[in-house]
């Protein structure tokens, strides 16, 4: 997918103030027992096509609105993914300004995940 110059602006300053995960790291994080909340940001049917195992959904678009009601404790360990790491990591940026403290953005998304053959539902 072919993303605007804007758009790409804004995301490669959300990566300078971000931490990024990759793939691998998220799955070794759960295959460790490690306690953090998995959050898919895409779009209700991205969800409902399919989403990573043990993750929870809340949209990109509903993010700043939710997030309080799903993690009311803003040391919750988070991470974010969407379809290829680009929303995900704007919605943790926004996380980070609303005062959440532990949030992180899986590089690669969805696609990265799946491209590994990484468990799903």
């Amino acid at each position: 997918m072919l993303h605007s110059e804007r758009f790409l602006k804004i995301v490669e300053e959300a990566q300078q103030r971000v931490a990024e995960l990759t793939p691998e790291e998220t799955l070794a994080m759960q295959q460790r027992g490690e306690e953090f909340l998995l959050i898919d940001t895409r779009e209700d049917r991205e969800w409902e096509a399919g989403h990573i195992a043990g993750a929870i959904h809340i949209g990109k678009g509903v993010m700043e609105r939710d997030i309080e009601k799903a993690v009311p404790d803003a040391e919750t360990p988070l991470v974010l993914y969407c379809g290829g790491g680009f929303r995900s990591i704007l919605a943790a940026d926004a996380l980070q300004r609303m005062g959440y403290t532990n949030v992180r953005s899986m590089s690669g998304g969805w696609r990265g995940w799946n491209d590994q053959g990484y468990p799903v539902e």
